[in-house]
Formats: C-alpha cells, structure tokens, sequence
C-alpha cells in the first residue's frame, strides 16, 4: 500500500528497526520499498517513540501492520497518534481484522484467503485447490481496499476536520472481492466446485490450453460470435451447441486436439488482434517483452532492475518512479532534519 501511495506522488516514510532485515530478498530488489525514504527508529525505547509521534503529527496518513494491541502497546495506537494529530487517517492492516475470533491468531495470505470460499473457488474439477499467489489476499484484498479507505477517509477529513481509524481486513477485502460470485451462487447459476461453472476453467471456451511446443495459450471467447470465430481459424467445422452442458468434454477435446497442432508463437500469430480471445501465457521473464505491454511501458527498467511501472495512468498528472528501495535507516538524518527540526531543536 505504501509502494502504491509513493508511486503515485506521497512522501511515504518508512519507520522501521535498526537491524531489519528481509531473509527473503536483498534490499536492493524489494521493490514493495520502492519510492519510500526509511527512519530507523526503536519503539521499544522512549526516544524511538516520541520521534515516530513527532513525524505523525507531521502526517496526513499512517499505517500499521502489527497483530491487533500491539502498536497500543508500544504507545503509537489510533489513541496516542490521534492525540497528536487530530485530522490523521490512521490505516490498521492485518489478515484477520481487529476482533473476532482469530484476531490475535498469526497467519498469512493463504489462510486468509481459505476462510471466504476465494480459495475453494480455485482450481480444476477434482483437483485440489490452487494457489493464487498471494495476489487475492495480501494485495487485493488487503493493499487495495486499504488504499482505497484511506483516500476516502482523507477526502472526508478535508470536510469534517477529524480523523478516524481504517480497519482493512485481508478477509473482508478478499470476501468483498468474491461479490459477483456469491451473487451468481445465490442466483443458480453457479455451483459451488471448482472446475465445474462459466468462468473457473469449467467451460471449455474459457481455459488454458497447451500448444505443440509445450506452451501455453489462454482461450475466453464467452460471447458466441467471437467463438464462432475462434473455431473458424481454428479449423472446427463441427456444429456444436455450446449451450448444452453435456457436451463440454467434447468440445474441449476438440479444442485441445486443435491447439497441440501447433506452437505458442504460432497461434500467438493467428489470433493476434482478433476477437477470438486467445492470448499467449507469457512468463514473468517474457512478459516485459510483449510488444503490447512494451508499446504502454507496462514494466520499465528503474535503477537496473526489471519491474512493473506505477499504475493506474492519468492525463495530466502521471506518476513515475522516484528513488529505489533503501537500505533500513538511509534516511533517518534526512527525513529528522527536514520533517522534525522545529522540535528536535
């Protein structure tokens, strides 16, 4: 949430521990750091506290990721940074919310996601549920719709003159993002196994395919004239009633028999600019080279690394990437000096 905040123009600081490090990726790649400065700062001690209250009061927004109770322990709650700064929008993001049950519980994006049927949703009839990355949880659920309140509690503090707390939830977003599906549930026209409806890999016009050189191509034409003429140039003549359940298994055979005739590239080129739905399953290596996503630098090359570029765009105000991700504490003189000087004297 704080990469997407800094892509799109805020002055995000980081406060983190002196000795922080990510065992998972060295400093210089975590990109979800890019564009931020970072203060590293102790909350254990009352220094480290009162110059984190010190720069809240200087801020417009604020974000934890602490297990519920714990930033009140360390004295930066909603209560102490509020007090500080009444107009503060002060964002809580956690996997399982700030009550109920399992609030206190560790977890992470995967658990998250199982609990509100997202999970149980993914994967091939008869097989098991598939993982999503941690794309529908994590980020969709959690970073978006944290973003998402706290842009709209800023707008409603410029009119009310008083801040509140942004409770984001990886399980309320994520559940929030299944709407559709549990409205085609309630509706009868979606069952609830995997691999089995319109849109989860049960139809046979919409689905992954393997083609003649071990790739892959993603096929969705769902409106019935652009399946009429995905089976044109794939050189079906069969007649074939779509509509009847019954007869999916053949027309994915027929479908799948077509497909392995030729290669990735080869169908990449036939389908290419058509209405058929067909497009290639690029890897994350080959994806910055589409000449689509190239065309609308969709991924640029910032400090020498590969990464996806800011998103959304805008007409008059487009973001762009600012400084790369910086090693824990590279700014803490910087950002002290030039946000707190009035009060560290």
């Amino acid at each position: 949430c704080g990469m997407l905040l800094a892509d799109l123009g805020a002055d995000v600081v980081r406060i983190e521990r002196p000795d922080n490090v990510n065992p998972f990726v060295p400093w210089q790649n975590e990109l979800l750091n890019r564009g931020k400065r970072s203060v590293a700062l102790d909350l254990k001690t009352d220094s480290g506290r009162e110059r984190a209250l010190a720069l809240v009061a200087r801020a417009d927004l604020a974000i934890e990721g602490f297990r519920p109770g714990v930033a009140e322990r360390l004295g930066v709650g909603p209560e102490d940074c509020l007090r500080v700064q009444p107009r503060l929008i002060y964002g809580r993001m956690t996997g399982w919310g700030q009550d109920g049950p399992l609030a206190r519980a560790a977890g992470h994006d995967v658990n998250y996601v199982a609990v509100t049927g997202a999970l149980h949703a993914i994967g091939t009839a008869g097989g098991p549920p598939q993982i999503p990355l941690n794309l529908v949880g994590d980020f969709g659920g959690g970073t978006l719709y944290l973003a998402v309140g706290l842009l709209a509690a800023l707008h409603e503090a410029r009119t009310s003159g008083r801040g509140q707390v942004v409770d984001a939830a990886m399980v309320d977003g994520t559940a929030h993002l299944m709407t559709m599906f549990y409205g085609f549930l309630a509706g009868g026209t979606w069952t609830d196994r995997r691999g089995e409806n319109l849109i989860d890999g049960g139809a046979p016009f919409y689905g992954v395919y393997e083609t003649s050189d071990g790739g892959f191509v993603s096929v969705a034409p769902l409106e019935p004239q652009f399946f009429t003429q995905f089976l044109e140039r794939l050189g079906i003549a069969e007649a074939i009633d779509r509509d009847d359940r019954a007869t999916w298994p053949r027309i994915r055979a027929l479908i799948a028999g077509a497909i392995a005739t030729k290669t990735r590239d080869e169908w990449t080129e036939i389908f290419e600019g058509t209405d058929c739905c067909v497009a290639p399953v690029l890897s994350m290596t080959e994806a910055p080279e589409s000449a689509h996503l190239r065309a609308r630098r969709t991924f640029v090359e910032h400090h020498g690394v590969t990464q996806p570029a800011p998103a959304p765009r805008f007409s008059r105000t487009q973001p762009s990437l600012g400084r790369p991700p910086s090693l824990p504490g590279e700014h803490t003189d910087e950002v002290l000096a030039e946000w707190l000087s009035a009060d560290l004297g």
